[in-house]
């Protein structure tokens, strides 16, 4: 299944965003990132993703706008899983209204981000588990 999944790790901190690149390519990922809520608008937009690790805090846009910006206009939008160091509880109900499919705290275990990836991937992007 990894194998046909595009991942974009939407994340301005760069370890972050290398240890979950390394991390997913290995696991057989095709894997981009970029930086910044703007930058990751016009790259969910190309539908080029299925799964797309959006934290909250970007600079220009936050995730949350990032998500509802990106995905509300499109037919076959990409699962959204948002990454956060804030509350989890207080999260998931701002991630619902913007169609994201689950909230990961952080710091999280890999294993975990490639869990929620499969379930995001086998339910179709479907916001069930926020």
């Amino acid at each position: 299944m990894e194998n046909s999944i595009n991942v974009l790790i939407v994340d301005d901190e760069i370890d972050i965003t290398e240890v979950l690149l390394n991390f997913l390519s290995a696991n057989g990922f095709k894997c981009e990132a970029v930086y910044n809520g703007k930058d990751a608008i016009s790259k969910i937009k190309s539908g080029k993703f299925d799964v797309v690790l959006l934290d909250v805090m970007l600079p220009y846009i936050d995730g949350y706008h990032v998500a509802y910006e990106s995905i509300t206009d499109m037919e076959n939008p990409p699962a959204i899983i948002i990454m956060t160091s804030r509350d989890i509880q207080f999260e998931k109900n701002i991630a619902k209204m913007s169609g994201a499919f689950e909230v990961i705290q952080k710091p999280f275990e890999l294993d975990k981000i490639l869990e929620v990836i499969k379930k995001a991937v086998v339910k179709g992007g479907k916001n069930e588990t926020v």
